[in-house]
């Protein structure tokens, strides 16, 4: 055996803790004390902030049996990590090792780390044990015959349980009336434990390891008495206040501004999908996408004053951030207008789609190409596009009075694209618009409102006229981007 010293702690970034009380209360009590009196902590006092939440639970007092349901501990769980969420905590607590056989189900519906307490214990153990010694484990019936610590330990280290007596006899212990669970901590209950951890020590146990967090409860009791019994919840309060002990992020969620418009993120939905690295439905990209029709139209506002969008897309940006979202699409390029008075007053990023697009080009064709501009006269009028070609060293051509008219009547004529048409006149007169750019000495074409490429697809060499002449897609940069955030390491 190793020495039973603690491994270097390495210094904690600040943290804001939540931790999931109700599931043992006063062993969700007892993590909560060893948190505030670790070394950590007490070295540095600003640096942490813990929010313990506990509710009523309606199956508390049912003991872990072998086949206990845990459907209503799922959605307990999952209820108070996600007001932890909320409420903006950096990560979360969860002392309990029942729940810990479904961390891993709650952890894909959170945009928070749920800290893996079983990893922490795994870590310390590994650190006071060469791989092939023997561990005792004191779990709950349930626990035991959900295999958690064979997934955890079973490769290196051999498992040993009490004998069915003993474990017969520690279950009453813990969850029995006048339990460990209930407050009774010596006399009986304290008994069946040692019991249990006499019958793992004559099977050869190196070290007891514990699968109930009450067992913190009586840890210093049964030490004293000469059992080599780990302490979980100081591991875990130790664990979660170092640097190292914090897990991988969680996947990648994208958030959607939708309905602006509905064709348009329908369509922008699929590139993300299609451009997304997969071999099955778990491989690809999470999104929370809000469907809002109802933002007031953008290019009406730029041009006539009319609704001012700001508002309606703020409040789409937040219940996205709100979902989890860890960065935040528009599939459209005139509401681009207006995200520079949304992004300073958001947690998280929305994805340039101009920015992207013209960067993208310069990457493709070099800075000296002169590019045409098919857009809304909305996004003509704002001039961001022409803000970020300027910013890339790009010229930018926009179409005259006349075929601007058209551009405009092929996305909001009778006939036009946001009506549901792809074909006829609308298509007509985008390649009499697309046209007059190749006149004016256009080389690449910017599709500039994300209906356009429902009608002209992106594409490297399109023949327009006389012309040949390569359209860029924003929607699809746009859809690439994402995937590049979304699966970058």
């Amino acid at each position: 055996m190793k020495s039973l010293s603690k491994p270097t702690r390495k210094p904690a970034p600040a943290s804001s803790l939540g931790i999931v009380g109700g599931l043992g209360s006063l062993a969700g009590g007892d993590l909560f004390f060893k948190l505030v009196k670790s070394r950590a902590v007490l070295a540095d006092q600003g640096r942490y902030h813990f929010l313990f939440e506990q509710h009523p639970f309606k199956d508390l007092l049912l003991p872990l049996d072998r086949d206990a349901n845990m459907t209503s501990r799922k959605f307990y769980v999952f209820q108070v990590c996600q007001s932890f969420e909320g409420s903006g905590v950096d990560a979360i607590m969860l002392p309990c090792f029942a729940s810990h056989t479904f961390r891993e189900e709650i952890q894909q519906e959170l945009g928070i780390p749920i800290l893996d307490m079983m990893a922490a214990l795994s870590a310390h153990i590994r650190h006071v044990l060469e791989p092939g010694a023997v561990l005792g484990v004191l779990a709950s019936d349930f626990v035991r015959y959900a295999g958690l610590f064979e997934r955890y330990l079973g490769a290196d280290f051999q498992l040993v349980y009490p004998e069915p007596q003993d474990q017969q006899a520690m279950m009453a212990a813990i969850y029995g009336v006048d339990g460990i669970k209930d407050g009774h901590l010596d006399g009986v209950p304290l008994e069946g434990v040692y019991q249990a951890c006499l019958s793992l020590q004559a099977q050869g146990a190196n070290l007891i390891v514990p699968g109930m967090t009450e067992l913190s409860l009586v840890c210093a009791d049964l030490q004293r008495r000469g059992v080599t019994l780990l302490d979980v919840n100081e591991i875990y309060a130790a664990a979660a206040t170092q640097a190292d002990g914090q897990p991988a992020r969680p996947p990648f969620k994208l958030g959607i501004v939708g309905g602006v418009g509905p064709a348009a993120t329908v369509d922008f939905m699929a590139k993300v999908v299609r451009h997304t690295p997969a071999d099955r439905d778990q491989d690809h990209i999470r999104m929370v996408v809000e469907q809002n029709p109802q933002i007031p139209d953008r290019t009406a506002s730029l041009l006539f004053d009319q609704a001012d969008p700001t508002m309606a897309m703020y409040a789409t940006c937040k219940r996205l951030e709100s979902a989890g979202a860890n960065a935040i699409a528009i599939p459209c390029n005139t509401a681009h207008a207006f995200v520079e008075r949304i992004q300073p007053y958001l947690q998280v990023p929305i994805v340039n789609m101009l920015n992207e697009t013209v960067e993208a080009i310069v990457e493709q064709y070099g800075p000296g190409k002169p590019i045409g501009l098919l857009a809304t006269s909305g996004t003509v009028q704002s001039r961001v596009y022409h803000e970020a070609a300027r910013l890339a060293g790009l010229s930018l051509l926009t179409p005259g009075f006349d075929y601007q008219e058209l551009v405009m009547s092929a996305i909001y004529g009778e006939r036009g694209i946001k009506a549901g048409f792809v074909d006829g006149i609308c298509k007509e007169q985008l390649l009499l618009a697309a046209e007059h750019l190749c006149e004016l000495g256009a080389e690449v074409l910017i599709l500039g409102c994300t209906e356009l490429p429902l009608v002209l697809s992106h594409c490297a060499d399109f023949q327009v006229g006389a012309y040949r002449v390569a359209l860029v897609d924003p929607t699809s940069i746009l859809a690439i981007r994402c995937v590049q955030l979304a699966t970058r390491p």
